[in-house]
């Protein structure tokens, strides 16, 4: 994978409760593709992750969703966690910039529960999808297609269960973004 995504930004939207590995393993992943990734957040400073069962370590925060533009990046990732997810869903601004990236037909990858931001943004009709299982029926009721497998591939759309699924969604993560621009993700 090495270099393959040189020259490639990703945003990885997340606020305070993340889960920690659903964000520290994605970006490992990139970077080891020569992508360059950029922390986006409500908050400025740091923000807080959770790590299983307690709060986990900080990270710093590179760029406030106020002041992000879709059109600097070439993909967008959404780390789960109970926490973020939700808290995300009710910010317009990340709202607005994740319904960019489907419009630009650029790549998005969610994991656990980021499909939540996806219900919210009005982004799912039609797509197949998996998340963590607790949120199969907000999906389906956003006209999306559940599917329990550790990683489905919808047209620059990849999403996975759990951080057991980490390392299939992180391969496919990277392939959608070295395959860029998909035009059946402009559902928007």
């Amino acid at each position: 994978m090495n270099g393959e995504l040189k020259g490639k930004n990703v945003a990885i939207l997340v606020t305070h409760g993340f889960e920690e590995i659903e964000l520290t393993s994605p970006r490992e992943a990139l970077k080891e593709a020569g992508a360059k990734t950029f922390i986006v957040s409500p908050e400025s400073g740091t923000i807080k992750s959770w790590h299983k069962n307690d709060w986990g370590g900080e990270f710093e925060v590179d760029l406030t969703i106020d002041k992000a533009e879709e059109a600097s990046f070439d993909g967008l990732v959404l780390p789960g966690g109970v926490m973020n997810p939700d808290q995300l869903r009710m910010n317009e601004h990340a709202i607005k910039f994740v319904q960019e990236f489907f419009s630009s037909g650029k790549p998005v990858a969610a994991i656990c529960h980021g499909p939540q931001l996806l219900i919210d943004a009005d982004v799912l009709q039609g797509r197949e999808l998996t998340s963590y299982p607790s949120i199969k029926n907000d999906i389906k009721n956003a006209g999306a297609r559940w599917v329990d497998n550790e990683v489905i591939v919808d047209q620059g759309l990849t999403t996975s269960r759990t951080p057991e699924d980490l390392p299939a969604f992180n391969r496919k993560m990277v392939e959608e973004l070295r395959e860029g621009v998909h035009e059946e993700q402009k559902t928007i």
